[in-house]
């Protein structure tokens, strides 16, 4: 298991769920999951791939992040991108487009209520799509 993977997420539930099922589908993967507010830059240097997952655009938490990403070069790290809303996923693609990380499509999880579906078969083909 010499694979890291960071998780970066607005702190919300639904946000963390998909966390979860990101870091469950990744056995070959050591896997951390942060809140942005709890994340530093020096977490990515270890890391081969790294996840963002925000719940709405441009969330106050994540300021220190889209400062970051705007001075970093990540060029070889990978990226996955998830939410439960499409311009949250379009917020996170504008935030990390100057990093230079290989970020993928997004991945969007249909919130309900108060819980969040998300499809394993698809979150399988997404996560393949990072990591290989």
């Amino acid at each position: 298991m010499n694979k890291k993977a960071l998780i970066i997420t607005d702190g919300k539930k639904s946000i963390r769920l998909i966390a979860l099922s990101i870091s469950q589908a990744l056995p070959e993967y050591k896997v951390k999951i942060i809140p942005s507010k709890r994340f530093c830059t020096t977490m990515l240097l270890p890391v081969d791939t790294f996840f963002v997952g925000c719940e709405r655009h441009n969330p106050k938490s994540f300021l220190y992040l889209s400062k970051m990403f705007s001075h970093i070069n990540l060029i070889s790290r990978k990226c996955g991108i998830f939410s439960t809303n499409e311009k949250a996923a379009l917020y996170l693609a504008k935030t990390l487009s100057t990093c230079d990380a290989a970020v993928s499509a997004p991945f969007l999880a249909e919130k309900k209520e108060n819980d969040v579906e998300i499809d394993k078969t698809k979150l399988e083909k997404w996560l393949k799509t990072i990591t290989e």
